[in-house]
């Protein structure tokens, strides 16, 4: 009974270690302690740190360097998924080393990012300068989409037995096209 009971002990645990979706050690080395609030108001004075964090694609621009992703940032879940859409703290900048394809890394499409700050950038939004924090991409998540939920009923209500309406031992007869 012990050897079962440690076996789905640990195959529980095994189990829950493969759920990461940024590795371990870069999760050990990001700082928990900044915020996006902190990280939007002065990139600068969070330079050299590693930062997770999440949201929706608004842009993908490839450049002979790598590919610079355009991100509204939006809360994270337990899982590090994109939550709450349609709220957001800001935008961001993410540089990946290499070439990310913009139709599978394109507008609306949810990530999770960990990298390290390098800066900041000033770019137009609409007629603005905004400023935007600058990541150096370590990781990259891309979410798949969630399935609406299904309102299917895999035991569908309908008339069983004869065609004028019988319904069943359990249910009086009632004709199909009323009384």
């Amino acid at each position: 009974m012990i050897k079962i009971l440690l076996a789905l002990l640990l195959s529980g645990l095994l189990a829950s270690g493969c759920a990461l979706v940024i590795s371990k050690s870069l999760l050990e080395q990001v700082n928990p302690n900044i915020s996006f609030e902190d990280l939007r108001k002065d990139p600068r004075t969070y330079v050299g740190e590693t930062v997770l964090l999440a949201g929706v694609i608004v842009k993908t621009t490839n450049t002979p360097s790598g590919t610079v992703l355009e991100i509204y940032q939006t809360e994270k879940d337990r899982e590090e998924r994109p939550i709450n859409l349609d709220q957001s703290g800001g935008r961001f900048l993410a540089e990946y080393r290499g070439f990310l394809d913009p139709e599978i890394y394109g507008k609306g499409k949810q990530v999770t990012v960990a990298g390290k700050v390098t800066g900041e950038k000033t770019m137009k939004l609409g007629e603005l300068d905004y400023l935007y924090p600058y990541i150096k991409i370590e990781e990259i998540h891309l979410w798949k989409e969630k399935k609406p939920a299904s309102y299917y009923d895999p035991y569908p209500w309908y008339p069983m037995g004869m065609p004028w309406g019988y319904w069943g031992p359990w249910a009086p007869y009632y004709p199909i096209g009323g009384w």
